[in-house]
């Protein structure tokens, strides 16, 4: 490394935020990327460990202390090439990935560690500003034709790879625009949607064919695409040479308890959408809102995360958000490696303003004319993996809007269904990882990979599934390939 001593000369430096209250009021990012020496910096951190356990904790491998000792020493655009070898969209892992990879690393062991997401962030924001990212069109066509189902990162990822590689690839997309839940699930505050505009452009100039407004089978359609086409799976399998369903887990955990169905009771993903279709410029959304609303969002991850961040925007009166597992431990108590820590974070939207509880459990939800009003909760404990209601400690609050952002369960089946493919225990596509056939379902030529595969999972993990299964799909076609794994 080019500091061989940085780690202990040089703090880590978290990139700049605008103030909360000041964010509260756009749906803009507000992050803003490390400058040139302040990465170069935070480069010098990386402590040449001689095992580079980021790597392996980071789902594409990328080759992290490379790309850092790049930035040390200004070689910006090599470190481009670096991180693009492995992620085909750095600006979006730079963005909204929970960074395993700096839970990985080595310094991380009694330190703060390396940097490594906002040094991946200001590279690939470097490399655009720069001009650097250009297309990739193939020297060569192959002649073969291949169909990619969903526009999430992961059939993204497959469908560049593989155009790359020579094929003609048509990616089908249910929705208006792509992306999947990069588009209409992820806010614009975190992540605006002109990056996904950008790389569409360049996958397009390297032969990709977009056909949005597509439905296959009889996957629901939604709100933006209720002019959709209906595409027989049949016909597809029929004029392609292989097909890649690379849909998301989109099937939603529902909360089973009287009052359920009262208005007002809604999923993350009924919400979520509508401000991303309003932020870019669509007229007649659906008019769902948290202005003035006692809003309780009921589930802990990302996606509460996320209703936390827009409702206030919105402008609600209050927002609380319930965990039914317990709270995690102080981060400076909590063991880490080599294990994924189970540790309590705080998103920018917690910052900006939200009532968080632990071991909460609804039982109830009630209502005057068929509207929420109120939420009755118990609290809960914990004993070798079985919950238990605490006696005595039930208790109400204000709701208007109640937010579920429990997960989800599986993928639309109606979508596997009407391919045929196998399914495994869980509801998800089954195709093996290894071996002969890897990402290959039981129906011939079909493919599978991302969440549809694997089930609900980070950005990144979309990615490296999206990669692997085009090389995977490249071998089938060709008998070799020579696409990256």
């Amino acid at each position: 490394m080019g500091k061989i001593t940085g780690f202990m000369e040089y703090q880590r430096l978290n990139e700049a935020a605008e103030a909360p209250e000041a964010r509260k009021k756009h749906y803009r990012e507000f992050v803003v990327h490390l400058t040139e020496e302040e990465a170069k910096v935070q480069g010098a951190r990386c402590m040449d460990c001689g095992i580079p356990f980021c790597m392996s904790g980071c789902p594409v491998n990328n080759i992290i202390p490379d790309f850092n000792d790049l930035v040390f020493r200004a070689d910006w655009q090599r470190a481009i090439e670096t991180l693009h070898s492995t992620n085909n969209f750095p600006e979006f892992t730079g963005r909204v990935c929970p960074a395993p990879c700096e839970e990985a690393c080595t310094l991380r062991i009694n330190s703060d560690p390396v940097g490594i997401k906002s040094i991946e962030h200001a590279i690939i924001d470097r490399a655009w500003e720069e001009g650097w990212v250009l297309p990739q069109p193939p020297k060569a066509k192959t002649g073969k034709r291949v169909a990619v189902v969903g526009s999430g990162p992961a059939g993204l990822a497959a469908a560049q790879q593989l155009a790359r590689a020579g094929h003609s690839v048509v990616l089908f997309e249910k929705n208006d625009r792509i992306g999947g839940l990069l588009r209409y699930g992820i806010p614009d505050f975190k992540m605006e949607k002109g990056l996904i505009d950008r790389r569409e452009k360049q996958m397009q100039a390297e032969g990709v064919e977009f056909r949005t407004n597509h439905v296959i089978g009889k996957a629901p359609v939604g709100a933006g695409n209720s002019g959709a086409t209906v595409l027989d799976p049949a016909t597809i399998a029929d004029e392609f040479d292989a097909v890649v369903l690379a849909g998301g887990a989109e099937a939603p955990r529902d909360l089973p308890v009287p009052g359920r169905d009262l208005d007002g009771v809604f999923f993350a993903m009924d919400f979520l959408p509508l401000q991303n279709r309003r932020v870019a410029g669509d007229s007649e959304v659906r008019d769902l809102w948290a202005t003035g609303k006692h809003v309780v969002i009921i589930g802990g991850g990302d996606t509460g995360s996320d209703c936390v961040g827009t409702s206030n925007r919105h402008g609600a009166a209050s927002v609380s958000q319930f965990e039914l597992l317990p709270m995690p431990p102080d981060v400076d108590k909590n063991p880490v490696w080599p294990y994924w820590p189970q540790r309590l974070r705080t998103s920018s939207s917690h910052e900006e303003g939200a009532e968080r509880d632990w071991a909460v459990a609804t039982k109830r939800l009630e209502g005057e004319g068929g509207k929420v009003k109120k939420l009755i909760a118990a609290r809960v404990e914990w004993k070798d993996g079985r919950m238990q209601e605490v006696p005595g400690s039930e208790f109400e609050m204000p709701a208007d809007l109640v937010l579920l952002a429990m997960g989800f369960v599986s993928p639309v089946q109606s979508m596997l269904d009407s391919f045929k493919v196998d399914k495994d225990a869980r509801g998800n596509a089954s195709a093996p990882t290894d071996g002969p056939g890897c990402y290959a379902t039981s129906v011939p030529k079909v493919f599978a990979a991302g969440d549809i595969r694997r089930g609900q999972s980070l950005v990144v993990w979309a990615i490296r599934e999206g990669r692997q299964c085009a090389r995977a799909v490249d071998e089938f076609l060709m008998g070799t390939s020579d696409l990256p794994r």
